[in-house]
This record gives structure tokens, sequence and C-alpha cells, in this order.
């Protein structure tokens, strides 16, 4: 089986490389060169064109930025022919990106018409976890779809949950984004406070991981925050579109909420004040600037690693669905 890859970023290239470790033969494409040639020196193929890489694929892969990222390169433009050109009979799309549930059905229609199965999976877990094939994937697509392409599935992550229909990835994908980007801005203000008030750091974050109010996000990136690093390959532009694809979802379904507007906002003034390629932990800065402090601790790591070995994928089976 051939596998095509388009985006190899700070997600897509580790994901990519589970590929080539568990040996699947690869072609990838990225806008930039240095990206393809890491990969080909790896012993993966490249591909000109999004349409060429798609001709040559059985599953074709892409993992982009933003929605008008992946549309781009799904129908093309008025230099290259996208990958909806180059699919036929019995090919899967995998869109691994985090996007907008509209229009996934929009592209999965047009992927349908070519004669191509769509599929939206997302990834959730950290780019540590997309480094190692430990990440969870959930996917939205027909049972007989997912079942196709649970061996790759399983192969890039360790936890694959089949949502329902195509969309319903994507919708969970960013109600899971906008939770983390709510226990961090919580996080920001506490551990803040925390310094404020003269508490150790360590022991704060020891006090708050043994409690109730840890979560994955105080586990993972606290850490970095206390290192100083702030690093998790993660920025606040990125935060803003996935905040805003959840705010604008629950808009569409006639809600009114508190907190989700709220950290539109937070991150939109982040990224004027701090620059939309800032780190979105430092995030942080909001609170520590204006009260003249810097939150560190001692002996905590710059990156987030991922201490789990990498092991074989499997299907998470939900009791009690409903959904058929």
């Amino acid at each position: 089986m051939k596998i095509g890859f388009v985006g190899l970023g700070n997600v897509g290239s580790k994901l990519a490389g589970s590929l080539l470790r568990n040996g699947y033969e690869v072609v990838v494409r990225d806008l930039n060169p240095e990206f393809v040639a890491n990969f080909v020196a790896r012993g993966a193929s490249s591909a000109d064109s999004p349409k060429q890489l798609a001709e040559a694929s059985d599953i074709i892969i892409t993992c982009l930025p933003s929605p008008a990222a992946c549309s781009a390169v799904m129908e093309g433009n008025s230099t290259e022919e996208g990958v909806i050109a180059g699919l036929s009979d019995g090919k899967i799309w995998l869109e691994m990106s985090t996007t907008d549930e509209s229009e996934i059905r929009r592209i999965g229609a047009l992927v349908k018409a070519a004669g191509a199965e769509p599929v939206d999976c997302p990834v959730s877990g950290g780019c540590h976890r997309a480094d190692t094939g430990n990440i969870s994937i959930f996917a939205g697509c027909t049972r007989a779809t997912f079942e196709r392409a649970l061996p790759v599935l399983t192969t890039l992550g360790r936890r694959v949950l089949h949502t329902g229909e195509l969309g319903t990835a994507s919708k969970l994908k960013v109600v899971t984004n906008y939770l983390a980007t709510a226990h961090l801005v919580a996080l920001g203000e506490a551990l803040t406070a925390c310094k404020v008030m003269g508490l150790d750091m360590n022991v704060s974050y020891e006090a708050i991981k043994a409690s109730s109010g840890t979560s994955f996000v105080h586990e993972t990136e606290s850490q970095v925050i206390l290192n100083g690093s702030r690093d998790i390959n993660f920025t606040v532009d990125l935060v803003l579109k996935d905040v805003g694809l959840f705010n604008t979802l629950t808009q569409r379904e006639g809600m009114k909420l508190d907190l989700a507007p709220l950290l539109v906002d937070i991150f939109s003034q982040a990224q004027d004040e701090f620059g939309p390629r800032e780190k979105s932990p430092n995030i942080i800065r909001r609170y520590e600037e204006p009260m003249g402090v810097k939150v560190l601790g001692k002996g905590f790591p710059a990156d987030i690693l991922d201490d789990e070995p990498e092991e074989a994928g499997y299907e998470l089976m939900v009791p009690g669905r409903q959904d058929g």
C-alpha cells in the first residue's frame, strides 16, 4: 500500500514519520522543500503536485494548518491541480487537520463524486504523542470505510474512535481543543497567582497535579511553562483558529455561550500583542507581565516527551452508543 502525505509541519511530519518507521511506502508533498528533502532522505518519495501524489497513492492524507489550506490542496488553483483531480475508485482521503465540519462535508462530496471515500480523522494528544504513534485519532466516515482505513489509523495512533458519519470527528475535535484552551488560560491565571502569592512553584505544580484541579494540559504544558521554554509546537494563531471554529460551530446551532467568545477575544488580543507565531503556552504572559513576574520552577523539561512505548493501536469501543 502506498500512502500520500501532504503537509509536513509540526504534526504532519511526526505522523508521516510513523508511517515510514513502520514500513509503509510514503509519497510526500509540502510547500517547504527542506521538509520534503528530509523525508526523501529517510526513504520517502516526493510528488510534483497534489494531483500526482493522489494518482500515485492508495490513501491520501492531508494535515494542514487551516480549512482554506486544505481546500486549496484538494481543489487546486491556477498553478496546479489538486488532490481531487488525481482520485479514482477505491482510494481513501484522510483529512487529519483540525478543520471546519461544514467544509469537510463539502470537500467530502467532491471526493465521493471522484469515486473515493472521505474520512475526517483529526488527532488529539499533542505533538509528542504524534511522534511516537501513541496519539488518539477520531474518524468520521462510513463504517465500511473506517474498517478499510483502520490498519493505517492504528499505525498512526494508539486509540482510534469511530465517531460516526463524516464531519462528526471534526466537531468533536474542536470541542476537545476548546476544553484544552480553557484549561490553558485557567492555568496561566492560577500559576501566576501562585507566584504572586509567594508559593513555591514546584510545590504548586505537584499540588495541582495531585488534586481535583489537575488536567492533561496541566500535566504536560505546565511543565514547559515552568521550564521557561513554553514550547509545545503550537502557536497562538492556531489556538485562535481552533477556538474560533468551536465558537462558530455553536453559533450555527443557535447557542449563546459565555466562555467561548471570551477565549476568542483573549487569543485575538494575544495575537495582536505577542504576534501570531508566539508559543501558545505563553498566553501566561498576559498575567505575568502586568505583575512584573516570571513564572518558573526548577528541573522541569524544555520539551514534552512521550514516556509510553510505541504500541499497536486499537479501536476504542463505546458502551451504550446510540448512533448505530
